[in-house]
């Protein structure tokens, strides 16, 4: 499986695995079965036909409601990566996830421009369908239907040659779709995720290292599962002796997470 390097920002070098070809492709299959499930729930339950009765003929009303009742499958991948933190339904079942070259969580931009550019690692034959009819072309149809196989497997075969296994939309995203259950769990690393609207408090935590972080990270984590208050007071104790911070936090477990949240800040920003 292809391995994918990040380098930290203090020169620390972690690996992840590349999701591969066949998690995504199920991944995506997942999906479909998801979305399929919701238009047939949802034409069984309305009647197109006789909503046109109730508005009296009025075709544009009824296709203006179909409209709007295809958009949660259309903006599927979207709005569902934006709000399960890099993964669809199907991924997060496949255990893979959308992330940053360089680590970290994609921005919602990023997300957009994945989910724009489906249209060329899906959808490509479309866009020279239309120039192809446009300009009466021989044998139209016959090149047509070849477009169609071919345009439906540009994002596959981008993921199955491409060195990070990425489709068009992540190359340009500069994203890459990685495997959660790995020797090295993004949760182990010193990396965090951040609401894009975050506002750091602790400015000086950037006198730490990528080394002091993961072994507060790695040492808060244990304390806290075994509520060892006694460790985290000497971890904010040391954080502050360090950094020379002062807590603005009533509690030792809020204030060190805060400090490894705002490192991550600083140093994705860096």
């Amino acid at each position: 499986m292809k391995t994918l390097q990040i380098k930290t920002a203090q020169n620390v070098n972690i690996k992840f695995r590349v999701a591969n070809v066949g998690m995504r492709l199920l991944a995506f299959t997942a999906d479909n079965v998801f979305k399929f499930a919701y238009l047939y729930i949802v034409y069984t339950v309305f009647d197109f036909a006789a909503l046109e009765k109730v508005f009296n003929g009025d075709n544009w009303t009824v296709q203006a409601i179909s409209v709007l009742v295809l958009i949660p499958v259309t903006f599927y991948s979207l709005y569902t990566e934006i709000l399960l933190d890099g993964q669809t339904i199907g991924k997060k079942l496949l255990k893979i996830k959308v992330i940053n070259e360089d680590g970290f969580k994609p921005s919602i931009s990023d997300y957009i421009m994945r989910w724009f550019l489906r249209i060329v690692d899906f959808n490509l034959f479309i866009l020279i369908a239309v120039y192809i009819y446009s300009v009466d072309v021989p044998n139209e149809d016959l090149i047509i239907g070849l477009l169609f196989i071919f345009g439906k497997l540009v994002g596959l075969l981008l993921i199955i040659f491409t060195k990070k296994n990425q489709r068009f939309g992540d190359i340009i995203a500069n994203t890459v779709v990685i495997y959660l259950k790995d020797e090295v769990k993004f949760s182990d690393t010193i990396l965090m995720n951040l609401e894009n609207e975050y506002i750091p408090t602790y400015p000086n935590v950037i006198q730490l290292s990528d080394n002091d972080v993961r072994i507060i990270k790695d040492t808060f984590k244990s304390a806290k599962k075994f509520n060892d208050y006694k460790t985290q007071i000497k971890l904010r104790s040391k954080i502050q002796e360090v950094t020379g911070i002062v807590s603005k936090h009533k509690s030792d477990a809020a204030f060190i997470e805060t400090v490894l949240k705002d490192y991550n800040f600083y140093t994705q920003k860096m």
